[in-house]
Order: C-alpha cells, then sequence, then structure tokens
C-alpha cells in the first residue's frame, strides 16, 4: 500500500478528516430544482439539500461552530463532555463530531422523536436520557430537556458544558458565513424568496441577515407545523418562546401549514422528484408551494433539512399503506 500525502480538494474529493467535508462557498450543499411539483412555472423553486452535511443534516453547521469555540476556549476536551437537548439531529451532529475528537455526548431527548433517530444517537456514541417531553425540547417544569441538560452542566461543570443550541449566537454565525453566502453565489444573487422552518432558528436568523445585507428587497418566509404536530425539531408560533434566536426583524413572513401536508409533501417529493427528503423539507415545500402559487414569478431557494430515513416510523403512522407487513410479499415456498 502507497502512502501519500493528503491535501484537501472539493475538485478530487480527497480529504485528510471528515471535518474538511463541512460546506462553506467553496464546498456548498447542492441547490436541485424542483420540475413536477412546483405549481408556478415562472416562480424557479429550488431545494437546498442539506442532508448532504457529512452527519447527515443542516445542524452540522451549528453544531461544528458551537464545538470549535468551546474547543477554543478549552471547555470540552479529554473527560470534559458535552451535554445537550435535542430532537435529534443537532445530537447526531454533536455525539459524532465529539467522538472523532476524542469525547461524548450526552444527549437529553423527547421520549416522542422517532426511534430511528434514538438508535442513531447510540451509534454515534452518545449517551442518551429520553424525558417525556414535548417532540421538540421545551422548557418544561424542571424535567423539560432543555433544564435537564442544564442542571448537569451546573451539577457537574467539570464533567459536562451545554452548547445550548437555543441561545448560543454561534448557531446564527455558522449560516451567516455559510449558509447565506452559499445560497447567494449559487443563486448568483438572483434569489428573490428563502425559505426556512423554524426550530432554533439559526438558519433562518443567520441566512436571513445575509441576504437582507445584500438585497433588502428579498423575502425570507419561515414555515410552520400547525398546533399539536409531530414533526421533530420545528416549532410552531406558541413554542418560539423557548429560542433566544428568532429576529423578526429579518422574517417577512409567518405561514402556517397544516402538519399533516409534512408527510404527503415529504412522499410526493420521494415519488415524483427522487428527492428522499424528510418531513420538514415537506412542510417547507408545502409552503414555498403556496408562495410560488400567490406571487408567480421569482426564485426562491428551500431548506431541505434532512433526507427520509429518520423518519421512517412517523412517515408509516401518517401514510399506513406504506406497512410492509401482510401484503405485498410472495409466499414462502
Amino acid at each position: 500500500m502507497i502512502d501519500f500525502i493528503c491535501y484537501m480538494s472539493h475538485v478530487t474529493r480527497v480529504y485528510s478528516d471528515i471535518f474538511e467535508l463541512l460546506p462553506s462557498e467553496e464546498n456548498p450543499t447542492p441547490l436541485v430544482r424542483i420540475r413536477k411539483l412546483n405549481p408556478a412555472p415562472d416562480f424557479k423553486l429550488y431545494a437546498k439539500l442539506e442532508w448532504y452535511n457529512p452527519f447527515g443534516s443542516v445542524k452540522d453547521r451549528a453544531a461544528w461552530g458551537m464545538l470549535r469555540r468551546l474547543e477554543k476556549k478549552g471547555k470540552v476536551g479529554q473527560g470534559h463532555n458535552l451535554v445537550e437537548a435535542t430532537s435529534g439531529n443537532t445530537g447526531l451532529s454533536l455525539a459524532a463530531m465529539a467522538i472523532a475528537r476524542g469525547y461524548k455526548l450526552r444527549a437529553i431527548v423527547p421520549g416522542r422523536i422517532p426511534g430511528e433517530k434514538k438508535t442513531l444517537l447510540k451509534i454515534v456514541g452518545a449517551d442518551l436520557e429520553v424525558l417525556n417531553d414535548d417532540v421538540c425540547p421545551a422548557p418544561g417544569l424542571g424535567e423539560g430537556s432543555i433544564n435537564r441538560a442544564k442542571s448537569h452542566a451546573k451539577a457537574s461543570p467539570n464533567e459536562y458544558v451545554m452548547p445550548n443550541q437555543y441561545e448560543n449566537e454561534e448557531n446564527v454565525q455558522a449560516h451567516l458565513t455559510t449558509t447565506g453566502p452559499e445560497i447567494w453565489k449559487q443563486t448568483e444573487g438572483k434569489i428573490t424568496h428563502f425559505f426556512a422552518a423554524l426550530g432554533t432558528c439559526g438558519t433562518v436568523t443567520g441566512v436571513g441577515r445575509f441576504l437582507k445585507s445584500k438585497n433588502p428587497a428579498a423575502k425570507v418566509i419561515a414555515v410552520v407545523p400547525s398546533e399539536g404536530h409531530d414533526v421533530p425539531g420545528l416549532r410552531n408560533i406558541s413554542q418560539l418562546h423557548v429560542t433566544k434566536l428568532f429576529d423578526s426583524t429579518v422574517v417577512d413572513d409567518i405561514l402556517e401549514i397544516d402538519y399533516k401536508l409534512a408527510y404527503t409533501r415529504a412522499l410526493e417529493l420521494c415519488r415524483q422528484e427522487g428527492l428522499l427528503a424528510g418531513p420538514s423539507s415537506g412542510l417547507i415545500f408545502e409552503g414555498a408551494r403556496e408562495v410560488a402559487v400567490h406571487t408567480k414569478n421569482g426564485l426562491g431557494v428551500m431548506i431541505f433539512p434532512d433526507n427520509i430515513f429518520k423518519y421512517l416510523s412517523n412517515m408509516r403512522k401518517h401514510h399506513p399503506e406504506l406497512e410492509t407487513e401482510g401484503f405485498g410479499f410472495f409466499p414462502t415456498p
């Protein structure tokens, strides 16, 4: 076997470690145009496929920003671990990154997140603590996921540090310095509408600030699920108080979408566009469709946060026809 010196190259796609795959203007996640499902042909709709991040979701960006800052401050390292409340994606990113760098994550998760996410968190080395919390972490009364993570960090400061994605400005900064510039460059500055969901709000705030700095007329649209939703990681309007990162000055409109459409549109994206998009992508797409129909002309970019594979149990719940037991198989001879 011949050894060779590895220099990072986005042309040859040869890297010295997994972190060099993280996105930037020089290495952006893809934009893919929606064709069959676009109801307004003169309103170009592009999906930004964030599952092309090395750890599988848009949350890689914020996780890396928060982690780097903690490392620079000397707050994490061997024997000094992370603790974070998560509905899955941030936890997956943090856990995979941390274990690759020699420490671990204790993930505090709501019991209602899909089982696939809990298993994945264990696979990437997280210590899992499951609470009877909402589908997206909430402050709760003492035992909510966020408060539980804060309690760990406060009670054992020599063992745990909490990045706190709901208050950490590095979450916003990650999108201000990567996602926003990528979109601007990829669309040659022609973007007229940007669509994102609301979770921690780091994406919509960071990208919104960047786009508004380039073109104040660009519209930033937040898409939220209706009350009682079961879309992990997303918040509706009544839940926004949880995060400190929502900047209303850069958001032009908030669209509330029936959460069941998140699963309907996700299935359609898979079957008609070949995009294996998760339910949050489906929800964002529905919001963008409504704007496209009303506006008729423009160029919209939608954040598609992750793919469908972590939500198979939720998809079966909303689409019972996807169940495989009892039909569709040839009998065993």
